[in-house]
């Protein structure tokens, strides 16, 4: 056991000698005289008290993993993204990695081979398409490259590279039978524990609204 030696030392002379003696018994340490390598006389008592230092407990604690959420935001016209991204862009602010997803938005040079990164932590991937997507009806080329981009997102969430996924107008991609609803309860079953995922869009299935931790529903306010 690691021991500390707090040194007292307690020099009297001969005509000072009771009342050193008197201190000495009263303090109730253990002592012993320390005579050797000293020039102060002979005369004087050296005393040395051992105590007792209390041990650090080195032991570690396990540290418990946080589990990742499921959030859906859903609205009827659609206002819901600015929302979402200022959460993303605030979670990615704080160092953790982000991936965005947008499956019915195309554009020049899009794809999921070639992410906007906003900041360092920050990817935003969409269809390689020239064009939006607005309905179930796409040529062999635009079913390709959405069907591409649902296959990079489940491995992006398997490997749990980013601890927050954003799935942009999921439940459309569902609704016009773009995507089964079957492999997305999959995906969310089976994803890391720590990986946040927030589904966003309207129309949002019942099965995913069932299993959602927290739902977020947006709604006009007519007012006179």
């Amino acid at each position: 056991m690691a021991l500390d030696v707090l040194i007292y030392i307690v020099f009297y002379y001969v005509n000072q000698s009771k009342i050193a003696l008197d201190i000495v018994k009263r303090t109730e340490l253990t002592a012993f005289c320390v005579l050797s390598n000293c020039s102060l006389p002979i005369n004087g008592l050296y005393m040395v008290a051992q105590l007792e230092t209390p041990t650090l407990n080195t032991e570690r604690r396990q540290l418990t993993t946080v589990e990742g959420l499921l959030q859906v935001f859903t609205s009827s016209h659609r206002t819901f993204f600015t929302s979402v991204m200022a959460q993303a862009l605030r979670i990615a602010g704080q160092g953790t990695p982000v991936l965005v997803v947008q499956f019915l938005k195309g554009g020049i040079n899009q794809g999921y081979d070639r992410p906007m990164r906003l900041g360092e932590y920050l990817d935003w991937v969409r269809c390689d398409l020239p064009r939006c997507i607005d309905t179930p009806h796409l040529d062999d080329g635009e079913m390709r490259s959405l069907q591409h981009l649902w296959q990079h997102t489940q491995k992006a969430i398997f490997e749990g590279k980013y601890s927050l996924v954003v799935l942009d107008e999921l439940s459309l991609a569902i609704t016009f039978g773009l995507i089964p609803e079957t492999e997305v309860l999959e995906v969310i079953k089976r994803r890391p524990g720590h990986v946040d995922i927030i589904l966003t869009g309207p129309e949002m299935p019942e099965a995913i609204l069932d299993i959602a931790d927290q739902i977020t529903e947006m709604r006009r306010s007519d007012r006179p």
